[in-house]
């Protein structure tokens, strides 16, 4: 099964956290959602297979509806049926993305006590955090993912537009399908961290939401679901160049060589055809380049004494006043005033 088409059993299981804590029948549940062969895979620890999305949205809509709760009952109190819809109902005259965000958070915290969200800004960098209490103590694998991939596919909705995300932050251990997360999430990825939290360019958030209460209508049809099981490869030109320079993310000299010419190569594409849907989806080369080196120079600034000469070459800038002009152009800060402010 192709992946981009299924998840693994690890997150199935995850997500069956709540409904297990419930002293749900799973077995039963299973059954009457037609996914009776999931109870050999689920039962066997020693089972690693996939399941396909059709199926998996299947067993999503069972949870719901039998626990009358959109949060799998991951949460104290459960998120009623049709909560996501009206939150969406709340936001869609929101005018742009930075005021809808805004009123899904102010939304969700009107509806429960464990789950918030929080936007911050700073610089030229927008910062979605989830805060999760966790009162049950489950594995939050699968509702802190789950909040991610809904609120960047209902972002990315609003707006018409596919999101270029700079990193995602997890507090939860790295999972046994580290290798899931570049697909869902093309970006720099940490695990244990101090934070739930999506990083991506401030300037998405003036940009005008796109659609109206018309368009939402049939986009409620099937959702949250529809979101929900887009546990998949992101197929945006934007996301697949980004996964190609992310896999020389860690190799910064081959990194900076890989010319487009050659990335539309490994897309069997070309360039001219690249850079078109890059224009379609409000990006560029340069930019997607600029988005990994503006990272790679945070986490080197954070995490390592290395003098600002040395970040400078390490990222292949041939002199550090080039490199402390771009990092600010970024950024908003000098190198020198962003690792002051972060230590």
């Amino acid at each position: 099964m192709e992946k981009k088409h299924s998840v693994p059993i690890e997150l199935v299981r995850s997500a069956l956290a709540g409904s297990i804590r419930q002293n749900i029948d799973i077995e039963r549940l299973l059954e009457e959602s037609g996914l009776a062969y999931l109870k050999v895979m689920l039962n066997d620890s020693a089972c690693h297979k996939r399941v396909s999305l059709d199926d998996f949205g299947v067993l999503l809509r069972a949870m719901w509806i039998h626990l009358g709760d959109e949060s799998c009952g991951f949460l104290g109190r459960p998120l009623k049926i049709g909560t996501f819809g009206m939150m969406c109902h709340a936001i869609i005259t929101s005018g742009n993305l930075r005021r809808a965000l805004l009123r899904s958070a102010r939304y969700i915290g009107l509806m429960s006590d464990d789950l918030t969200l929080e936007l911050k800004e700073s610089g030229t960098e927008a910062r979605l955090l989830i805060h999760l209490d966790n009162p049950h103590q489950l594995d939050e694998s699968f509702i802190v993912t789950s909040i991610f991939v809904i609120w960047i596919r209902l972002s990315c909705w609003l707006i018409d537009k596919p999101m270029m995300l700079e990193r995602i932050n997890f507090r939860f251990a790295k999972p046994s399908y580290p290798d899931e997360f570049p697909r869902m999430f093309p970006c720099p990825h940490g695990f244990s961290q101090a934070e739930n939290s999506v990083v991506f360019s401030r300037y998405l958030l003036a940009l005008p939401i796109q659609q109206n209460p018309e368009t939402l209508l049939p986009f409620l049809s099937h959702a949250p679901e529809s979101l929900l099981t887009q546990f998949r490869e992101d197929v945006s030109m934007t996301g697949q160049v980004k996964r190609l320079l992310l896999n020389r993310h860690g190799m910064q000299t081959e990194l900076e060589n890989m010319s487009f010419e050659a990335i539309a190569e490994e897309l069997h594409m070309t360039t001219h055809t690249v850079r078109r849907r890059l224009k379609d989806e409000g990006s560029s080369f340069q930019e997607i380049k600029d988005s990994l080196r503006c990272d790679r120079a945070q986490h080197l600034l954070q995490e390592h004494d290395f003098s600002i000469q040395d970040i400078a070459q390490q990222l292949g800038f041939s002199e550090s006043a080039a490199f402390a002009r771009a990092f600010k152009k970024w950024t908003g800060f000098s190198p020198g005033a962003y690792r002051q402010q972060t230590v």
